[in-house]
């Protein structure tokens, strides 16, 4: 019977627990979990927006902000995939280059610091000429954020219309 128990499989308590670490280490993203796309160029990802006649909305982030996952996966992720919202992410203290909307180069850190973004996460609205078209929404409160979304996003569309 010994015998028999050495070759079992570990319990699935094991595996879950294996699993979740992963997630806990920088860097790792298990497959299936959604991401935004780390912004590479920010000229070019406002024109693509604006070629739809969308707002790009940037995403601030910080590695480990939990408010950021929940902002991240309960609204833009979903928006992104149903209703093709343009949206990109700056990570706070990331030192990944991005091109900023005049085509100089910059990291995502020294990008937030530019904006005076302080807080994890905030979302930018930026319209034509770089310019931002709605209020930032700063912060995460799961009770009403999907209305301030839907709000700051309404005003950044009638804004592009003007």
């Amino acid at each position: 019977m010994k015998a028999r128990s050495a070759l079992r499989a570990p319990p699935r308590r094991h595996w879950l627990v294996a699993a979740a670490s992963l997630l806990l280490l920088p860097g790792v993203k298990a497959a299936g979990l959604p991401a935004l796309p780390a912004s590479r160029s920010l000229a070019d990802e406002l024109r693509v927006a604006l070629r739809a006649d969308k707002p790009l909305v940037v995403m601030v982030s910080l590695e480990g902000c939990a408010f950021c996952r929940a902002v991240r996966e309960s609204h833009l992720v979903p928006m992104r995939g149903q209703e093709g919202l343009a949206v990109v992410q700056v990570d706070m203290r990331s030192r990944q280059l991005t091109r900023d909307f005049s085509g100089g180069q910059m990291t995502h850190d020294e990008r937030v610091r530019a904006w005076n973004v302080k807080v994890a996460p905030t979302l930018l609205f930026i319209g034509r000429d770089g310019a931002e078209v709605a209020e930032r929404l700063s912060g995460y409160s799961p009770d009403f954020y999907s209305f301030y979304l839907a709000e700051r996003l309404a005003q950044a569309r009638a804004r592009l219309r003007a």
